[in-house]
């Protein structure tokens, strides 16, 4: 199964929490799920300010500066992964050091 995991971060949130244990420096995590043939890409992205929304209303287009919905939480990086399930994503998910310091949402791709 592919997966789509963006990874967000939230810039007001509290770092007194941030346990690193089971986690793996970002490098790391790129090299053995690279090498593992698991993340299959992956970048990151500027910040939602460099953002531009595209919408198509009644035959008009309409470009706007920005991202298309406003949110405390940050888009910053993306990876698409091929797992056996969700529940091996959610393993390499874990792994990841935004697991700790933002979140990572993991979307199946769908199947055709």
């Amino acid at each position: 199964m592919k997966f789509l995991m963006l990874v967000t971060l939230d810039p007001e949130r509290d770092q007194s929490d941030d346990d690193l244990t089971g986690t793996l420096d970002v490098e790391e995590w790129v090299q053995k799920y690279d090498a593992a043939g698991v993340r299959l890409m992956g970048d990151q992205v500027r910040m939602a300010e460099d953002a531009t929304s595209v919408v198509r209303r009644r035959g008009e287009l309409l470009v706007t500066d920005g991202p298309y919905a406003e949110s405390r939480e940050w888009i910053v990086g993306f990876d698409v992964l091929e797992c056996a399930d969700l529940d091996e994503a959610i393993g390499v998910a874990a792994e990841h050091p935004m697991a700790v310091g933002g979140r990572l949402e993991l979307r199946p791709f769908v199947e055709g």
